[in-house]
């Protein structure tokens, strides 16, 4: 897996970059809106667009005080895990996890539940088979994610869309980029797989929102 540089300078004035080896890129130009499912070719409209505007104007009136994740649970995907917590390297890219069964949170984003963008993190596979988020590309509008904190607080997302991305270019002012609302992104590897360089030509991100405390 490789590691892009996005760029993009993150609330704190640190470069974020695109970490995890999942090379997060841009297809020709930024498609997505929140609640359009996307692929490597272009956008297609979501039958659920009015379900995401409803979420979204929600989630701006619930905002929770800054604390750390510590466990993550998409019951879609009969998913329950404990998160780690990844910061920078000294070359300034994201820290990558290293367990491929556990994902982690980007610390240096807002904590979920908080207004602003939070991030988490995690590997699609290994040679030793599947990891914890090979089959986050399955989730659809609407699925629930929850994340525990380490105040005892466990905020509620709703996903409200998901693309897929060539590994071009990292749309890091999409994915890492100031929200108004409680935002959740998970990231992953995705698409074809290049033996040439051990690593995939594409990239998953889910965008969720958060719909109760």
């Amino acid at each position: 897996m490789t590691v892009l540089r996005s760029g993009l300078r993150g609330p704190t004035g640190t470069r974020l970059l695109s970490g995890l080896a999942i090379g997060l890129a841009l297809i020709g130009m930024v498609v997505l809106l929140l609640g359009i499912r996307t692929s490597g070719v272009g956008p297609a409209a979501s039958p659920l667009k009015g379900r995401t505007a409803v979420v979204q104007t929600a989630a701006r009136e619930i905002g929770l005080a800054r604390s750390r994740p510590v466990h993550l649970s998409i019951p879609a995907l009969d998913l329950s895990v404990p998160l780690s917590s990844l910061g920078l390297n000294a070359d300034g890219t994201v820290s990558v996890p290293t367990d491929f069964n556990e994902p982690g949170w980007y610390r240096y984003g807002a904590t979920p539940g908080q207004v602003g963008t939070s991030v988490i993190l995690g590997h699609v596979d290994s040679y030793r088979g599947p990891a914890v988020f090979f089959n986050l590309r399955d989730l659809a509008v609407g699925d629930r994610v929850d994340v525990r904190l380490a105040d005892g607080a466990t905020p509620r997302f709703a996903v409200i869309g998901l693309a897929v991305y060539l590994k071009a270019h990292f749309p890091a002012q999409l994915v890492y980029g100031r929200r108004t609302y409680g935002a959740l992104q998970l990231v992953t590897c995705g698409g074809v797989f290049d033996h040439a360089t051990g690593s995939y030509l594409s990239n998953v991100v889910v965008y969720t929102a958060l719909v109760r405390r």
